[in-house]
């Protein structure tokens, strides 16, 4: 097998995994986002739940890996987000990230996800959300700084 096609399964493994996780999480279901965006009325605290889990495996994971590993397994490099100042941009993209979720009900992923199963709601987000990313592009939106290569226990 070539590297390319073992770089490709791994990437599709992991998304597969991915999807199986948000659905399985409830991450799917756009009256959860909904709900948990809603501390007035039906507050469902479940999707804390779901990001405090996710978060509990991540770190650990993360931090063991930076400390072992000198470059992926599979790039040449790790590549971490510098850190920034937060900026009027980094607001105003946030701001329209949040009013986007709480109305569609859906993040990125879980609408790629709802997609798959031709769920209404995500027929009509997931071309809003690319065509947001299109305009942004278009509009000559700078990429995130990325630090130097991370080296391994740093």
């Amino acid at each position: 097998m070539t590297a390319r096609r073992r770089r490709l399964g791994l990437a599709f493994g992991a998304g597969a995994l991915f999807a199986v996780g948000l659905a399985v999480g409830g991450m799917t279901q756009p009256q959860k986002v909904v709900g948990f965006l809603d501390f007035t009325g039906a507050w469902d605290p479940s999707l804390g739940l779901v990001m405090g889990g996710a978060l509990a495996v991540y770190l650990p994971a993360y931090f063991l890996i930076r400390r072992r590993l000198r470059r992926p397994i599979l790039a040449p490099r790790f590549v971490v987000p510098a850190r920034g100042r937060v900026d009027g941009r980094m607001i105003a993209g946030a701001a329209i990230f949040g009013v986007g979720w709480g109305i569609s009900g859906f993040c990125p992923g879980p609408a790629v996800v709802s997609l798959a199963g031709l769920t209404p709601a995500a027929i009509v987000c997931v071309p809003a959300m690319v065509a947001g990313a299109l305009l942004t592009r278009a509009l000559g939106s700078a990429r995130a700084p990325v630090s130097a290569d991370v080296k391994a226990g740093s």
